[in-house]
């Protein structure tokens, strides 16, 4: 039975999409006690049954899963010879991908986060910095250029962390040149550093979150009423592009998108949360799958936040069980008003 979204593949404005980001894993880890654990502590918890992915691999499932199989999916990145990397592997060639170009590094590790959270709720991460994912470079995305220059202008370039920033420099240059629409993500550790850095020029859609906003516009979120974060991201981003599009979510505070002349802001769907982990990234998908589908900003980030609402309702990173059924439901259930476009997609 045919679970994407409700479209003729003929009617696509862009036919696939490459993109470059880590590739790998996590584990969550409950402490127990609320004080923050010591240099030379040991401390008692648990691990929760959480299912951990990195950003790239998110993006592409939901991209995948919803524009079916007729839509070209090909994931650029390294895993290691071990137990993680052999099982990603797997799920992503179940999941249809075009693997040729995700290569497994012998005597390598795979990408591997370690998540500790407080009884509270707050908590930091371990994140392995020698994993097969640090071994992306421009030499190794230049394997691509073939791909690229065939696809042109019916596809879509995605950039996002866990890989070398010079990789993902290289692909966004390689994309923009043969008339890909491109997009990408950065940390706040990037956006703080100088714009110069960031391949702005190549970025056709920017997708961000609040902190990562208020980090590239020199501020803190904390600062400012959250409303005028996006104004002043938007007036600085001028000054490098002035046709990037830019996508800025902030959680249960809902999301603002920006499409060259106007900014629209659509707020977030109610949902039944277990993990806001990934959310960002299903909003991404849900841009992507709708751009990909010749929507405007608007309706995309009608899409996105649809797809968004829905992931939370996982305590995992990838929600397995969304397609146009699952986010069908989700929205009868909703009380939210979407545009006549997107409730077509989700027709049977």
């Amino acid at each position: 039975m045919n679970k994407a979204l409700n479209i003729n593949p003929l009617d696509l404005k862009f036919s696939g999409i490459i993109g470059t980001g880590g590739i790998g894993s996590g584990k969550f880890f409950k402490l127990n006690g609320d004080h923050t654990l010591g240099r030379e502590e040991s401390r008692s918890g648990h691990f929760l049954n959480i299912n951990d992915y990195c950003k790239q691999h998110i993006i592409l499932h939901y991209v995948k899963t919803l524009l079916g199989s007729t839509f070209s999916v090909i994931p650029v990145g390294k895993v290691g010879d071990d137990d993680v990397g052999i099982k990603l592997l797997a799920e992503m060639r179940a999941t249809g991908f075009n693997m040729g170009f995700v290569e497994m590094i012998p005597s390598s590790s795979t990408l591997f986060s370690f998540c500790f959270y407080y009884p509270d709720g707050s908590g930091g991460n371990l994140t392995t910095d020698n994993s097969a994912s640090s071994l992306v470079d421009s030499v190794y995305i230049e394997k691509l250029r073939a791909n690229i220059e065939i696809i042109g202008s019916k596809g879509i370039i995605l950039a996002v962390p866990e890989v070398p920033l010079s990789a993902r420099q290289k692909l966004l240059e390689m994309g923009k040149k043969n008339h890909l629409f491109c997009t990408a993500s950065f940390t706040s550790e990037e956006l703080h550093s100088s714009a110069n850095e960031l391949s702005l020029e190549n970025i056709d859609l920017l997708a961000i979150n609040l902190d990562e906003a208020a980090a590239f516009a020199g501020i803190s979120s904390d600062s400012t009423t959250t409303s005028s974060v996006p104004d002043l991201v938007i007036q600085k981003l001028q000054t490098y592009n002035s046709d990037m599009w830019v996508s800025i979510t902030a959680g249960n505070q809902g999301s603002w998108c920006w499409d060259g002349t106007k900014m629209n802001f659509f707020p977030p769907m109610h949902s039944k949360v277990k993990s806001t982990a990934g959310a960002g990234d299903a909003f991404f998908a849900g841009l992507l799958c709708g751009i990909a589908l010749g929507l405007d900003l608007f309706e995309s980030q009608q899409l996105a936040t649809l797809l968004a609402g829905l992931s939370v309702t996982s305590p995992n990173t990838i929600h397995k069980g969304i397609n146009r059924i699952a986010l069908g439901k989700f929205y009868e259930n909703s009380h939210t008003i979407f545009s006549e476009k997107i409730r077509e997609l989700l027709e049977d």
